[in-house]
């Protein structure tokens, strides 16, 4: 964009990324971001499907497992109670009850602190005969099966052991129990819970690790893609994607992305040898034509309108050729051809020494230029290329706010580097902040003014090459133009 100082050279910039703090020697931080794109990804949340699948399949097979062995010894113990309870039921029908109270005394003596338990109690609950002192405490006296804890001396101590029983009721009022120590089968039962909780979770976690490996193997691919494609971007159209030779879909997707760049490499070539040429053809023409007009200019002339005619043809090729450059400018930095230039500098001083050199300009144009800047604002990039993009928006700034106050900043916020050209012009609707990047875009009021709707395309492709970005924003009233790079 032309102003009222000549335009700045554009030499070449391919600015690596510059790294912050949190790049270099600070792990925390860097994990807790990697672990946020891990979970973010679509291999990730395949993995986890499958994860899901596998954890609830494993889950099955334990239940399953768990029901069908540790219920397999209660269910002998229940099998066992109601063999020898249909046994003593017939005894009691053939030899009545002192039959039954003889057969019960017998294998009382025989289980003496054993796991079997047999008691017969008269109509009142005296024990007749039995292993054990009492009716248990608290047990219901009543047909079917009966849960009751049973004391035992175990090494000249008190345990109180789960038992399982039934009660046969005899005639007269005489009952009998008959139970089983089940202790043993509660301690199969946690042994069992246990071994099949602590088999879940090793699976489970190998699972999570399979699971997490192949997530990692397949985002690993997908990085390799997308490092490659931010090369390109950065103007590096000679870089390929990786082909690991596997011949899987991930090989046949690099193939056919590295086919398509070589495609636009040879197109970017291509198209670089026609600006090489239109730049021969055409800027040097132009240049001797505007030079002719100069030499024209200087000569004597009889008639005082010819000399305005040839000021009006060198000003219309001074556009011609601010133009030109612009698109060159422009097009190098989108292709990415520039030589580095890269160097550490300082934001503040370059956009303060910029400024200054628009104040007289500003005063003369009834503008007041107020210039803030935070010290030691640190930035990677090139300094003429920054300072052609600060005076491309002051000279917008100058052009289009009809007047009033232009604030320039510079300061450093969240990590950022961040510039700022504002106004109280009339702004740039909301639906046109986008537009007005583009290429000979411009607003239908300010097509009286001169311009060729280069200047903030030339900023951005600046900005970009910086790795940076730029937005246009209310500066109610007004417009703000803030640019944001990373600082170092």
């Amino acid at each position: 964009m032309a102003g009222e100082k000549p335009p700045l050279l554009a030499p070449s910039l391919t600015l690596p990324r510059s790294q912050g703090k949190e790049g270099w020697g600070w792990p925390a931080p860097q994990l807790v971001r990697s672990l946020r794109r891990l979970v973010r990804t679509h291999a990730f949340r395949l993995a986890a499907l499958y994860f899901l699948v596998f954890a609830l399949s494993v889950l099955g097979i334990l239940l399953l497992v768990y029901w069908t062995s540790a219920n397999f010894v209660e269910r002998q113990t229940e099998a066992t109670l109601d063999a020898e309870i249909t046994g003593l039921a017939e005894q009691y029908a053939q030899r009545g009850l002192s039959g039954l109270i003889q057969i019960v005394a017998a294998r009382s003596a025989g289980e003496s602190g054993g796991a079997a338990v047999y008691l017969v109690t008269d109509p009142e609950g005296k024990p007749l005969v039995g292993n054990i002192a009492a009716w248990p405490g608290g047990v219901p006296i009543r047909n079917g099966w009966l849960s009751f804890g049973l004391e035992r001396n175990i090494g000249g101590h008190l345990e109180t052991r789960p038992a399982l029983g039934r009660l046969l009721a005899i005639r007269g009022g005489y009952r009998l129990l008959v139970g089983r120590d089940i202790s043993d089968a509660a301690t199969f039962r946690s042994q069992v819970r246990s071994a099949l909780l602590w088999g879940g979770l090793i699976v489970l976690c190998v699972g999570l690790l399979g699971g997490t490996v192949m997530s990692r193997n397949m985002l690993r691919r997908v990085e390799q893609v997308n490092r490659t494609s931010e090369r390109v971007i950065t103007g590096n159209l000679s870089d390929r994607v990786p082909v690991q030779g596997t011949g899987d879909e991930f090989d046949q997707l690099a193939a056919n992305l590295n086919r398509m760049l070589e495609q636009i490499e040879r197109l970017m070539t291509a198209m670089r040898e026609v600006t090489d040429d239109v730049a021969h053809d055409l800027k040097t023409p132009l240049s001797r034509l505007r030079a002719r007009l100069e030499r024209a200019l200087a000569e004597p002339a009889a008639d005082p309108s010819q000399n305005e005619a040839i000021r009006a043809a060198i000003d219309e090729a001074d556009r011609l050729l601010a133009t030109f450059n612009a698109l060159l400018s422009i097009a190098e930095l989108e292709s990415g051809t520039l030589r580095d230039q890269t160097e550490r500098l300082d934001l503040s001083e370059i956009t303060r020494s910029a400024a200054e050199l628009y104040e007289p300009v500003a005063e003369e144009r009834g503008f007041a230029l107020t210039i803030a800047t935070e010290p030691g604002v640190q930035i990677r990039g090139d300094r003429h290329l920054l300072s052609q993009a600060i005076a491309n928006l002051i000279d917008n700034a100058l052009k289009y706010a009809g007047g009033g106050e232009i604030a320039v900043r510079a300061f450093r916020r969240d990590g950022r580097a961040v510039l700022e050209v504002a106004d109280h012009g009339p702004g740039i609707p909301q639906a046109d902040r986008e537009a007005v990047f583009d290429r000979f875009f411009r607003l239908e009021r300010s097509r009286t003014t001169p311009g060729n709707g280069l200047g903030l395309s030339l900023v951005r492709a600046i900005v970009r090459r910086h790795d940076g970005t730029v937005v246009l924003e209310d500066n109610a009233p007004g417009l703000r133009a803030r640019l944001e790079f990373t600082a170092v």
